[in-house]
């Protein structure tokens, strides 16, 4: 994923509330969101050029979703794929502050991520390889992209300031809302842009939420419910040709 907003304990009946879109390059070849052959209980899209996933869930309640970080001065060509890290925790039995913990001592040759990790026991976490060691993540509305967890980017200000109204107690989250805020394609002046290494022409093709360009671009979208009793909605819908897919499932 490039931009994660989501609400953590903040709805008495849904503590986790999420709306991620995934940029990728359109050339790479990956499967929808659906349960996997090879692990049947996680339910995830999945990257068929390095065989990892960005962001996933399991019938026993684990959850993970990564981000990439922007640093192209530090870019290895010969990393291995982010998307492991998500699909090793999925698969996986630690739990998510003692796996954090396991990947920031590696210190494995990774490009830069940020990693959102949750079990039924220690609750959500966050790791950002730029960012010292894993922590758990507060309650509140929180945003996501390709800096550290909350950096006010202009897309990640206004994503939170998006999600805030959808959270009214007592409502299910409307999915089509959540999709209409990660459809947003405008763009902020350039002297809010932020400095990441790119050029500026990059910096403002990347700078909505919604990102479109001949070979670069938000290839989906990604709503979960995740209500208090167990029952978990993920709904991915496909750029372009707007096909969705619904999944509804119990955890834990």
């Amino acid at each position: 994923m490039c931009l994660i907003l989501f609400a953590y304990r903040v709805h008495p009946d849904y503590p986790l509330i999420l709306a991620a879109n995934r940029d990728e390059f359109y050339a790479r070849p990956a499967l929808p969101l659906g349960w996997w052959q090879d692990a049947p209980d996680l339910l995830a899209g999945r990257d068929l050029a390095a065989g990892g996933t960005w962001a996933g869930i399991t019938r026993s309640g684990r959850f993970a979703a990564i981000t990439n970080y922007r640093d192209p001065a530090r870019m290895r060509a010969d990393a291995p794929s982010r998307g492991a890290l998500v699909g090793d925790f999925l698969r996986g039995t630690q739990t998510a502050p003692a796996y954090l913990d396991d990947v920031a001592a590696a210190g494995l040759p990774y490009n830069g991520f940020n990693l959102l990790a949750a079990d039924p026991a220690a609750g959500l976490w966050y790791y950002g390889s730029r960012d010292g060691r894993p922590r758990a993540v507060e309650a509140g509305v929180h945003g996501l992209s390709n800096a550290l967890l909350d950096t006010p980017w202009p897309k990640v200000r206004r994503g939170k300031a998006g999600l805030q109204p959808l959270l009214e107690a007592g409502t299910r989250p409307d999915p089509e809302a959540l999709f209409t805020l990660l459809a947003d394609t405008s763009r902020p002046p350039d002297a809010e842009l932020p400095s990441t290494g790119v050029s500026p022409e990059w910096e403002r093709l990347l700078s909505p939420a919604w990102i479109v360009s001949p070979t670069y671009g938000t290839r989906g979208s990604l709503v979960l419910l995740w209500r208090a009793d167990g029952r978990v909605e993920m709904i991915e819908r496909e750029a372009g040709s707007g096909e969705e897919r619904a999944f509804r499932l119990r955890v834990g």
